[in-house]
């Protein structure tokens, strides 16, 4: 319960107010319990005659309090039975049981209402802290996790969360006040029958204790097995075409289902294991049960007893009451644990370090008034591979700089640490002289526009494709933004024009109106520095020269850098930089590079060729 606590105490503690409500009403529904139960015996005593003496009223603080309360309850008892007789005082005590059994129930359900505040917002506080924290993780956190086990871990763990320890909550804030209010009661009764009947309490939590040992780490096996499922479903949607050019739904159906005939072993266990609880709890709470029966049954009949009949009765009464708040602890304890094993996989990402972090008291930046510039900067992955080494390049505001190479020479990863998706090893980069980790990153990100090779669009209109990330977009904005990207004549074409839905990541429109779009979203943003990575290596021939043009009207007035496979695109560039294996290796203008017959040529004339 310390990990528990320890885990989900910050979600609690944004519910206190309901916390304590659902104490103080459960509290109260423990004690009208408690004094229901008191009423049967003057029932038991008038029913079986037990009391055959007299009982005169004893004023409160002359004795001892067990003792005056139990007088004077028999004293009233017997005052109804001389005034209205044995039948009339049964009902009457019938309708005194019925009303505090009314009172119970009524503070029972006020402490489960009292309860779905805190169960409902746990499960929305934490959906909503996965989100904000995926939003927030660098990309490196993402490139060694499966995007279907980051999938899982926001919905089939986070459900399992809200049915195991969500369902669990009210029998472990409920369950704990009724076994002390109802064993303080027996201890009121008898404290020598309650210690032996602690005796035997050892043996009922080993037999529960051992069946949920293994349940916490069966669970986890479960879920990541169902981790492995959802990965499969995510890789299955997004290579559909492939699977079926490769004929291949055989061997990827193989695959799914023995995934998830793991799953569903796993599952099962666990499910067993779980459903073990009840009958356990139940058969070893019998055997408590009649263990104090033999045992009170034998003190009374050898006149030994500390208690009368009707008492004892009462005393059993209330210790089998006892049993049903034990056993749904048990049972909330097992649900607990299952849920954990799958906060334990939500907290992977929850506790996840974000490396990018902000210093103290970042400067802002609005613009580029002089120039961008990499000195000796150095970057890896991880220790055991250097992606780039001492790279130095300098860019004037306004210039138009290319960078070329064969792929994983470290062109898209040089681009990306401009606008800090990842931080440098060693070296600087600056920004009119201020190094970027003294920025506000919202600020040097806000600079800087980003064209991609795969157009990246949301399942939204047109209008708000373009509008992303630019706040108070006037369609007149979108507009003209389009136009530049020649993109607003078959925008107009469509159905619904700037209000048409895009599809699942723009699959309703072709290769080049995605990357127009794209392109149109760079441009109502109107950032000073634009990066362009590999922007129309993707397209056919008229594709690539539309989306040429609306990239050379963007690119005027701003500093650009580009990353290009087809020479032929960034021969007009202010300086090319060729990169090899993460260096720098050749650097100059196109017609510099080409009489330089060095790599850059060798590049070239494979192309014409």
């Amino acid at each position: 319960m310390k990990e528990f606590y320890g885990i989900m105490g910050k979600y609690f503690a944004r519910y206190k107010k309901f916390i304590a409500g659902t104490l103080l009403v459960n509290i109260l529904s423990a004690l009208f319990n408690v004094v229901s139960f008191s009423v049967l015996l003057p029932i038991l005593e008038i029913l079986f005659d037990t009391k055959h003496e007299r009982y005169e009223f004893m004023p409160w603080g002359t004795g001892d309090v067990k003792e005056t309360l139990m007088n004077n309850i028999y004293y009233y008892s017997q005052t109804l039975v001389d005034s209205y007789g044995p039948s009339t005082t049964l009902l009457l005590l019938g309708i005194i049981l019925s009303s505090l059994t009314l009172l119970k129930t009524a503070t029972y359900f006020g402490g489960s209402a009292c309860l779905m505040p805190l169960r409902t917002g746990i499960v929305r506080d934490i959906r909503a802290d996965i989100y904000r924290k995926i939003l927030n993780l660098p990309l490196s956190f993402f490139s060694e996790e499966r995007k279907g086990d980051i999938l899982a871990r926001v919905s089939t763990d986070v459900n399992e969360v809200d049915a195991s320890i969500g369902s669990s909550l009210d029998m472990a804030i409920k369950n704990p006040i009724l076994i002390v209010v109802y064993v303080g009661t027996l201890v009121a009764v008898s404290w020598q029958l309650t210690l032996f009947t602690l005796l035997v309490v050892p043996f009922l939590a080993w037999g529960i204790g051992s069946i949920g040992k293994k349940l916490k780490r069966k669970s986890l096996y479960a879920q990541s097995k169902w981790s492995d499922g959802i990965s499969q479903i995510e890789e299955t949607l997004g290579g559909l075409r492939i699977i079926k050019a490769f004929i291949a739904e055989k061997k990827m159906e193989d695959r799914f289902v023995a995934v998830n005939n793991e799953f569903r072993d796993a599952s099962m266990r666990v499910a067993i294991r779980q459903s073990a609880a009840h009958p356990v709890s139940e058969f070893l709470g019998t055997c408590m049960i009649v263990i104090v029966l033999w045992f009170g049954g034998y003190l009374i009949f050898n006149g030994n007893s500390p208690i009368d009949a009707s008492a004892f009765i009462y005393y059993l009464v209330i210790l089998y009451t006892t049993l049903q708040p034990l056993k749904d602890l048990s049972k909330a304890g097992y649900s607990i644990q299952k849920g954990m094993a799958s906060m334990e996989r939500i907290n992977k990402i929850l506790a996840a370090e974000n490396n990018i972090k902000e210093v103290s008291h970042p400067k802002t930046i609005d613009g580029l008034n002089d120039e961008i510039k990499l000195d000796n900067v150095c970057f890896s992955y991880n220790e055991n591979r250097e992606i780039l080494h001492r790279i130095n390049i300098s860019i004037k505001k306004g210039q138009t700089i290319a960078l070329v190479g064969q792929s994983g020479s470290g062109k898209s990863t040089l681009v990306d640490l401009i606008p800090r998706y990842h931080d440098i090893n060693s070296g600087t980069i600056s920004i009119d002289g201020i190094d970027i980790r003294e920025m506000s990153i919202r600020s040097l990100r806000s600079i800087i526009g980003n064209v991609n090779q795969e157009a990246i669009l949301f399942n939204d209109t047109v209008f708000n494709n373009i509008a992303f990330g630019s706040e108070n977009a006037t369609q007149k904005d979108v507009e003209a933004a389009a136009r530049i990207a020649n993109a607003h004549d078959f925008i107009m074409e469509m159905e619904e024009g700037y209000q048409t839905k895009v599809g699942d990541r723009g699959c309703r429109l072709s290769g080049g109106q995605r990357q127009r779009i794209s392109i149109a979203r760079a441009i109502l943003k109107n950032p000073p520095i634009l990066i362009l990575d590999e922007a129309t290596s993707a397209l056919d021939t008229e594709s690539e020269k539309l989306v040429q043009d609306a990239l050379e009207k963007l690119m005027k007035s701003r500093t650009t850098i580009a990353i290009a496979h087809r020479l032929s695109t960034i021969k007009n560039a202010d300086e090319i930089y060729v990169l090899h294996e993460g260096r720098i290796v050749e650097q100059g203008t196109h017609e510099e590079l080409l009489a330089a017959n060095g790599y850059y040529k060798k590049l070239n004339d494979m192309q014409a060729l």
